[in-house]
Parts: C-alpha cells; structure tokens; sequence
C-alpha cells in the first residue's frame, strides 16, 4: 500500500505529454442517467483529450442497426447504438463490433486511449489494439441483479489487457490489488463549491418546500441496494419526520416501496438542482443494505452531503465507515432503532467544530486532483509500455 500511496500523493510532472489525442470510453451506464463518477472525471479528461462516450446499445432500431453521435460539450461526444429488438447476445456483439469499426476507420488507434467501465464490452472490441487500455473498475459488477454470467471471466480478460487499472473506493482495492501489477485506488472525489451551495440557499425547490417537518434526504438511484424496511422503519417510528428520496427507481417494483404519507418521492433531479434540495435537509442519509452487492461500494454523495454541510447517517458501508465514520464525521447506525437514536443526535448537537472538521477533511478531496493524478499515471504506464517494447 505504501507504494501506491507514494505513486499518487508524490506525482512528478512528466517531461513531455505522451498521452493519445482521443479517449474512447465504453460504459454500462448511460451519460444522461445520474450524474456520478463517469461524468465527472470524462468533463474533466475533455479539456484535454476528443472523448467519445460508448453507450450500451437501445433496442429501437426498425430496419436496420445504427448509431447516434451527440455532443455533451467541448471535445466530449456520446455515441449511442441503436439496435432492432429480438436479437440474439452474438447478433448484437457483431452489430455493435461493426459499428465500432465503421465508426473508427481511418482514424489511428495508435492515438487512442480506450477506458473500460463495463468487462461486457471486450466482448465487441478485444480484436482493437489502442495505445493504452484504462479500466476504472467502479464498483463490482457481477455482485449486482441481473450480471451477466459471463462477466467475472471478461473482467479477467480486461485485466490482462489494461495497462493500469483503478477502482472506485479502497475496498475494492484491497479486493483487486492482487489481480493487476499496476492498480491504484480513487475513491470517491467531490466538486466542493458545487454543493457548498447546499449551505447558503434559502429558496426550496417547488416539490420540497411545502413539506412541513425535519426533513430527512436521500438522493440517487433507489435499486437493489436500498434498504426500502429501513426507510419504512424510520418513517413509522417518527411520523413527524419527512424522508425525501430523490433519484429514479430501477431493477425493483415500484410498488414495494413504502407508501406512508411522510416519505415523498420527488423523481429523479439534475446534478444543477441538487444542493437546492440539500439546502432544505436537516439530515442526509445513506440507507444501503449490507449484501454483495454493496460491499465494495464508495458512495459518493458521502462527501457531497458533508460538503453542503449536512450530517449524515448511514449504514456500515466499508468505504463510509473508513474513513468518514471512524474520524467522526458520519454516524454510523445498523437498524431503524438505531437510525433514529442516531437522527435524533443529529437534529440536536451543535454543528461548529464538526463543520470545520468536515472543512478541513475534504480540503484536499476534489475530482480536479483525481483526473491529475489519474493522467500522470497512465502517461506513466504509456511510458513504461513503450520502453517495454523497445527492450
């Protein structure tokens, strides 16, 4: 580990820039969905490479496959296929293979950089050879509903094939660590003054400022992860409270949520109105249940929440525990009992010195140092492929 820390906290300026011109990203998660990890380090990797966001495929296409090529921005495009529905997985691989190809032809892969988010997509581009291959291992893939069976031996091939690897939070790195030679940890990074906002605004949104009580909020996608008895626990136990939830519901029945009348599902919100809505919470929350599927997750509204200045209580997430909840900066709780003791706490404690704890910890935690610290070590890895190749 020491290593590791050396190699990021000690970054050198390399003494010319080696990096490839373009960086073609392939994801499983679509650009417009929820503004998070992806979207913040490729805005950001735009301002100084063409980056192409590769989109999983819709299934709407009437006669024959195609692709839809939209700007998101300066020098950031995101490409999406279009595919007719009933299909077989084969037929949509060789679909999505040849467009790809169409797509690249007359342009050097030599100056391409490819960044993996999903090991599914080496099953349409394995036969490219980019300058450099990059897989951002965000979360553990084949832990949640629905994986792919192939998927665990795919990410496999991806890490054969990546010439540095980073994962989404220091769990799963300690998972990883021994599966790559060249692996570095970026847990979850914030865009301080964006939320900082949270602690000015006086103006509530439309849908949050008629609910009258202690707000409780949560924001993000409600899915298989979301602990739906937790939230139905706090609610029962203390009907004056208001639990808010924003984001979209996904891989669950809507109708299992709970429907008491002090739990309000706004919809999903833009990554813009987000601090409007924090700015009116009294605390947020991070309901996660503890299964497979959450084990090595790195929530990153964790530090948005802190960074609008509201306390947070969350279950024992790993990456929330440590190092939030060890230095004292988000309760940890196990069941709505202890939600509510802790929610309680919350509501009442003077919030100065822990503020300025909150202050003095994330001061150094920005996406801008992680997208710097992530170049300089692929130009690094370039670097030492090249020289590889030349021994």
């Amino acid at each position: 580990m020491e290593k590791k820390e050396r190699a990021i906290n000690g970054l050198q300026e390399s003494a010319n820039n080696q990096l490839p011109a373009n960086l073609l990203c392939l994801s499983h998660l679509r650009w417009d969905f929820v503004f998070q990890r992806p979207q913040h380090l490729l805005t950001r990797l735009a301002k100084k490479l063409n980056v192409y966001f590769f989109e999983e495929p819709i299934f709407d296409a009437t006669e024959q496959a195609y692709l839809t090529i939209s700007s998101r921005g300066k020098n950031l495009s995101v490409i999406v296929p279009h595919i007719q529905p009933g299909l077989s997985p084969e037929e949509v691989n060789e679909l999505q293979k040849d467009m790809l190809d169409r797509f690249l032809v007359n342009k050097n892969l030599n100056d391409f950089a490819f960044w993996y988010y999903t090991p599914m997509a080496l099953e349409f581009t394995s036969h490219l050879k980019p300058s450099v291959t990059i897989y951002d291992c965000m979360d553990e893939l084949s832990a949640f509903k629905f994986a792919p069976p192939q998927l665990k031996d795919l990410e496999k091939k991806l890490m054969d094939r990546a010439d540095v690897m980073f994962t989404g939070g220091q769990s799963l790195y300690e998972a990883k660590k021994h599966q790559h030679e060249n692996i570095y940890p970026f847990p979850s990074s914030i865009e301080q003054k964006h939320f900082a906002k949270g602690r000015t605004i006086s103006e509530q949104p439309a849908d949050q400022k008629d609910i009258a009580g202690p707000k409780l909020g949560f924001y993000g996608v409600i899915d298989e992860r979301f602990d739906i008895e937790l939230i139905r626990g706090i609610a029962e136990a203390r009907p004056e409270w208001q639990i808010v939830l924003l984001g979209p519901v996904v891989k669950i029945d809507p109708e299992t949520l709970p429907k008491n009348s002090n739990i309000h599902y706004l919809g999903s919100k833009t990554y813009q109105e987000l601090p409007s809505y924090l700015a009116g919470w009294d605390v947020a929350l991070i309901p996660f249940m503890l299964n497979e599927s959450t084990r090595f997750i790195s929530p990153t509204k964790t530090p948005e929440y802190l960074a609008a200045g509201k306390p947070v209580v969350s279950t024992a997430i790993r990456d929330v525990v440590k190092p939030y909840g060890v230095n004292n900066l988000v309760s940890i709780a196990t069941d709505a009992r202890d939600f509510v003791k802790a929610i309680e706490l919350e509501l009442t404690s003077p919030k100065e010195e822990w503020l300025k704890e909150v202050d003095a910890f994330l001061a150094q935690n920005s996406w801008d140092l992680t997208v710097k610290n992530m170049l300089q070590l692929i130009e690094n890895s370039i670097t030492e492929k090249v020289s590889s190749s030349a021994a």
